[in-house]
């Protein structure tokens, strides 16, 4: 069976507890190579999942020539940095999200996938969800739609987290509110014409609870809430997300990115109906993908115009609270 050998840059917790576990269901995946800041890490994470080489420097991974694609754990402020190195070195990249802290920066990544005849997908893991995919086809019978919620909150962070600091581009809407904006944006495929939005800071100058309100050409408006403000380091969390229209409603309330079988409600005037989809590991998803793409057998899930228009929408939030 062919495989694509990957690299990971980074030792970040997203990597360890979802993402490379994910990678080692993929059937195309090969975890080839892991990245950190010490050999130390690095060897910790070869060791305990069984990737085949380890380096101490993110440059000597993207100069091994057996490496196919690479994904990028990193904190916010270094993705469009180390994704353009990686495509210049010829590398297919699974970024996570959000890809850069501008639709700018987000452009010239996609420039530069292009011209280095690579794909760039920014890792919305949940996106590849069998769950998003049945609410969607679900959503027409609701008839037109008049309203929509989504909402991502979860515990704050001690201040040494990076989701807690500016110059890591932490704050709710960078970390949360992504996947609001890009829920709503992937069910309606509208691009709303007014944003409104508010939002509270912490002295360290970066967003803990943003609602926006989005307003569309049709009278329809879908809010969006994304806050780090439970219950301290204790993994609380609101995952939420409601469609409601003139015959009825569709209420979700799994988590982003969960698998199992998953449910939610779809309440018209016949009655309430509960839809059970089994749905795989999310990140075994998003991997797959990238390999088949790398394999020229795909094209991304998660396409260039979607992050750029998911990037504009969160430049349009972040302005409008003040970030």
């Amino acid at each position: 069976m062919s495989m694509v050998n990957w690299g990971v840059l980074g030792t970040a917790g997203i990597a360890r507890g979802c993402t490379i576990p994910g990678m080692q269901q993929a059937e195309h995946c090969n975890l080839y190579a892991i990245a950190g800041r010490s050999m130390e890490k690095a060897q910790a994470y070869k060791e305990e999942f069984g990737f085949e080489v380890a380096y101490d420097s993110y440059e000597a991974l993207l100069a091994d020539p057996a490496v196919e694609a690479v994904y990028i754990p990193l904190p916010n402020q270094l993705h469009y940095e180390w994704a353009i190195k990686a495509m210049q070195a010829g590398l297919h990249v699974l970024c996570e999200k959000p890809l850069a802290p501008t639709a700018a920066q987000i452009e010239e990544m996609f420039r530069v996938a292009e011209e280095n005849g690579v794909y760039l997908m920014e890792a919305f893991a949940y996106l590849h969800s069998p769950l998003m995919a049945a609410i969607k086809e679900d959503l027409p019978s609701l008839g037109k739609l008049l309203r929509a919620e989504s909402a991502f909150i979860t515990s704050d962070y001690d201040l040494s987290n990076i989701r807690m600091r500016r110059e890591t581009y932490g704050g709710s809407v960078y970390d949360l509110g992504c996947y609001c904006t890009s829920q709503i944006l992937w069910l309606l495929e509208e691009t709303p014409e007014a944003v409104q939005a508010m939002g509270t800071f912490t002295k360290e100058k970066i967003d803990n609870f943003a609602a926006a309100l989005l307003t569309y050409p049709d009278g329809k408006h879908a809010m969006l809430q994304s806050g780090m403000v439970l219950a301290t380091e204790q993994d609380k969390r609101i995952d939420r997300l409601q469609l409601h229209g003139e015959k009825g409603k569709i209420v979700c309330h799994c988590r982003f990115n969960q698998s199992g079988d998953l449910t939610y409600s779809i309440t018209t005037d016949e009655g309430r109906t509960v839809r059970e989809v089994p749905t795989p590991d999310n990140y075994m998803l998003e991997t797959e993908n990238m390999s088949l793409c790398a394999m020229g057998k795909a094209k991304p899930h998660v396409t260039k115009e979607f992050s750029l228009k998911n990037a504009k929408l969160l430049e349009q939030i972040l302005e409008k609270i003040g970030y």
